[in-house]
């Protein structure tokens, strides 16, 4: 018999709503930022002919685009369940932080290779003008800022795309302290380290595109929710007046939230609606204590499973 309480709670709607409201402002504010950064930084960059800050402002840019796919994600991961898309649209997250990863992996090749062409024809590299350092270190405090700000709200609102996204952000941090270390290096007249800040940026931009594509592809597979998580799970079913044993144990991430699927073992000689109404509430205890969105279960009699486990000990 097999039974499952619909994912349609109301108790989850503000917390989704506040989710959204936090995911759009931190965003907005990144935007902001990203376009003011992105536009200096590519300016005085080719004006002051340093290609590390040149291709921070491209990173800065890159960035933009990723807000404009959290803000698009955000909109539609929101929405409650349709006939189309009976589990809610949670999912969209996934498909959001795989885009972004991609992209981020796109923009660390072309830094990579345009820091490559620098070193077959060292000569060339211009000394760079002194301003480049200012807007070097100006970025830097903008991006480390953007980083606090942001890891901030998305852990009040618990959302691992915002959480990416900070992080992000703290990658850019990073990737302008190496800028300002390779433009300073330049000043100090070792004009190879502009370019080498340049690739540095191009690594690390890259490396953090590859582990956001790798996880959100897992995710959209079907990826079972973490140990520590699936355990809470268990004792939590187990407290449940009325559930002697469980097993079949199943999950999988949708969006930031689990879909779990269970049979519980309950006292044989009781009848339908006493078995009905123990699993009811072992439904409800789990979507009240952890991240889940829905818990399809399957009643079975507890003596079956004792009397199979004891004729296997035999």
């Amino acid at each position: 018999m097999s039974h499952s309480h619909h994912p349609i709670d109301t108790r989850k709607e503000p917390e989704s709503v506040e989710r959204q409201q936090a995911a759009r402002t931190s965003t907005l504010v990144s935007v902001v930022v990203n376009i003011v950064l992105s536009t200096v930084q590519i300016i005085v960059g080719a004006w002051a002919h340093s290609s590390a800050l040149i291709a921070d402002g491209i990173h800065s840019l890159s960035d933009l685009f990723s807000d404009f796919v959290v803000l698009f994600a955000g909109k539609h991961s929101g929405k409650g369940p349709d006939q189309d898309h009976q589990y809610g649209h949670q999912r969209y997250e996934n498909a959001a932080s795989l885009v972004l990863g991609l992209l981020l992996l796109a923009v660390g090749g072309g830094l990579l290779y345009s820091a490559a062409n620098k070193f077959i024809h060292p000569e060339d590299i211009p000394s760079v003008h002194a301003l480049a350092l200012w807007i070097a270190a100006l970025a830097l405090i903008a991006k480390e800022s953007l980083f606090r700000y942001m890891l901030a709200a998305a852990q009040r609102v618990r959302s691992s795309m915002l959480v990416a996204n900070a992080w992000h952000a703290r990658s850019d941090a990073a990737s302008s302290l190496v800028v300002a270390a390779g433009v300073a290096g330049n000043l100090l007249g070792y004009p190879i380290l502009d370019p080498v800040a340049a690739l540095v940026v191009g690594l690390l931009v890259g490396k953090m595109g590859w582990s956001f594509a790798w996880d959100a592809l897992h995710d959209l597979m079907d990826r079972a929710a973490s140990e520590d998580d699936v355990a809470a799970i268990r004792a939590t079913l187990l407290d449940t007046p009325g559930i002697i044993g469980v097993h079949d144990l199943r999950t999988r991430k949708m969006g930031d939230l689990i879909l779990v699927d269970v049979h519980l073992e309950v006292d044989g000689s009781i009848n339908v609606f006493q078995a009905h109404a123990i699993t009811e509430e072992a439904q409800q205890r789990v979507m009240r204590s952890h991240p889940v969105l829905d818990v399809m279960t399957h009643i079975d009699p507890a003596e079956h499973y004792q009397s199979n486990s004891i004729s296997i000990a035999d």
